[in-house]
């Protein structure tokens, strides 16, 4: 394309200015829209996922199995005509078999830290006063690595389980329910044995009602003697430097150990679900708005190619191919995407600063937040892509009539 087919592109747009502009005006706003929505959206799906991965494991191994085990009967005469139903199993103390081993197996690999659990429900009481709740036995040093629970203590630490036998962690919730204060006493017993004394020696605050109300930690020999289940534990915590890889590595060590292996995706696949379902909604009415915009850019080739059509003809008699009208046309769609696309780029990363400002304060939260956006450079190069795609789509269909138009005809019309 010489210079000459430049010049005659940029005398089209020219020559209709107000069109040229709201075609322009109207890229530039759908680019800066989709940009500020989708990074809106992007940013809250990947800070929910981050809550979700920070606040639970990665992996959990359970003490149980995904299919109960086989009868001896029935491995011994797998096709026995004769079956025994409603046979009790061997009662025995639940606890993952060998956990020391499954530990170090686990210990060993790069970029894998686990902590040993054992969980089991409590009856808390104090001043007359019972409440439920779910009661952890951990070693703190290895609960450092694979929860956020160290970083969410308001007062005491984690640590002083290990200086206090005794001692007992507690939600903010239920220290505020039970009116007690760091260094209090409480009874807390389990089902079929006797009621212990322990000291309160630090208190967590998640933000989760349920959570901080529900859930109490003690060191892992306490607990073991508490639910009398000695050297036993129900649950091993696995966190990973790469979240992703916890799928491929849940179904190894199911493989490997036979215990039930949870990834988080697995234990979330309806949220994960839900979120694919409303990024699919969420790119369809944003890309909607620079499909509209890029009917703009076609109404306004078109009338050019309308109205310019004996230039058109006097074109191809001068020696112009039809390529080359066709892209004089393709030029200018490119021209509108291409500086619209840039201009809503500053616009839409001008809206997106003012979003990440606003505060934030939902109902019953006691802290300000702001709301999270997505600030990836992918993010600007699929705002900019469409915009450019969407204009050359719109331009080619004016390109393309252009450059059908016979010359003869138009002149013996016009004639």
């Amino acid at each position: 394309m010489n210079a000459v087919g430049w010049r005659i592109a940029a005398a089209h747009l020219l020559g209709r200015r107000r069109q040229t502009l709201v075609a322009l005006g109207g890229v530039v706003l759908g680019v800066a829209f989709f940009l500020a929505v989708s990074s809106l959206m992007r940013g809250s799906e990947t800070d929910f996922v981050r809550r979700l991965v920070d606040n639970a494991p990665h992996i959990t191994v359970y003490d149980e199995f995904r299919a109960a085990p086989r009868q001896p009967a029935e491995l011994r005469w797998p096709e026995a005509a004769l079956a025994l139903p409603r046979v009790k199993p061997q009662r025995e103390t639940r606890g993952i078999r060998g956990w020391p081993r499954v530990l170090d197996s686990l210990r060993r690999q790069d970029g894998v830290r686990v902590a040993p659990v054992l969980s089991g429900a409590v009856v808390l009481s104090f001043a007359g006063r019972l409440q439920g709740l779910q009661l952890s036995g951990i070693e703190p040093e290895a609960m450092q690595g694979v929860s956020t629970i160290d970083d969410k203590m308001v007062q005491g630490s984690l640590e002083a389980l290990d200086a206090d036998a005794g001692g007992i962690v507690l939600g903010e919730g239920l220290m505020k329910q039970f009116q007690l204060r760091l260094g209090g006493t409480v009874s807390v017993q389990a089902a079929g044995n006797q009621a212990r004394a322990m000291k309160v020696v630090g208190v967590f605050r998640t933000g989760n009602q349920s959570y901080d109300e529900g859930q109490a930690f003690v060191k892992l020999s306490r607990a073991q003697s508490l639910f009398g289940r000695e050297n036993r534990v129900n649950r091993l915590i696995v966190q990973l430097d790469d979240a992703q890889a916890a799928a491929p590595l849940a179904a190894s060590i199911e493989a490997e150990h036979g215990y039930k292996a949870v990834s988080w995706t697995e234990a979330n696949q309806d949220i994960l679900a839900l979120l694919v379902v409303r990024n699919t909604i969420m790119y369809t009415v944003v890309s909607a708005i620079l499909v509209v915009a890029s009917l703009g850019i076609y109404n306004t080739l078109s009338t050019v190619a309308l109205e310019k059509t004996k230039d058109i003809a006097i074109l191809k008699s001068m020696g112009f191919h039809a390529a080359e009208l066709q892209r004089i046309f393709l030029i200018q769609g490119l021209f509108v995407g291409g500086v619209g696309g840039v201009l809503g780029l500053l616009l839409g990363g001008a809206l997106m600063s003012v979003l990440a400002q606003i505060p934030i304060k939902p109902p019953g939260a006691t802290d300000v937040t702001q709301l999270p956006l997505h600030w990836g450079a992918d993010q600007f190069l699929l705002a900019a892509s469409f915009a450019l795609l969407s204009a050359l789509a719109a331009s080619w269909l004016p390109a393309r009539k252009a450059a059908r138009l016979h010359p003869v005809d138009i002149l013996r019309g016009a004639a």
